[in-house]
């Protein structure tokens, strides 16, 4: 019984601090728990187009998809480097929390698809 009410914690944890990284990126916070709306909008906040969501439906595909969609929220949130990626995406259910409730990460914009031409 433990084990199931931690499990359930875990998993509210997790929504609310999607919750509040959308809403830190000016996006409704309920947004995050509608079912693929929230992909749509998650998109948005890391720069991606949007038809990599159709990518999420493909076998093996769908792993580095999910890996590149963590890489660019920690991006996106001003948090770069190797093991903030691990934390992601290996620790999503502290991390995405962490990243949610701390008043020192802040939305720096989207960081995919962002190529500025440069002037010659």
């Amino acid at each position: 019984m433990i084990i199931v009410l931690l499990y359930i914690a875990m998993i509210v944890a997790t929504f609310a601090g999607y919750w509040k990284l959308y809403e830190k990126a000016n996006k409704p916070g309920w947004a995050s728990i509608i079912p693929f709306y929230n992909l749509v909008v998650w998109f948005e906040i890391i720069g991606k187009p949007l038809w990599h969501i159709i990518l999420l439906f493909i076998p093996l595909v769908n792993i580095y998809v999910f890996i590149t969609m963590m890489t660019g929220l920690c991006k996106s949130f001003g948090k770069p480097g190797t093991g903030n990626y691990m934390a992601a995406i290996f620790l999503s259910f502290i991390y995405v929390p962490y990243l949610g409730f701390s008043d020192d990460v802040k939305y720096v914009g989207p960081a995919e698809g962002t190529v500025k031409a440069q002037v010659a």
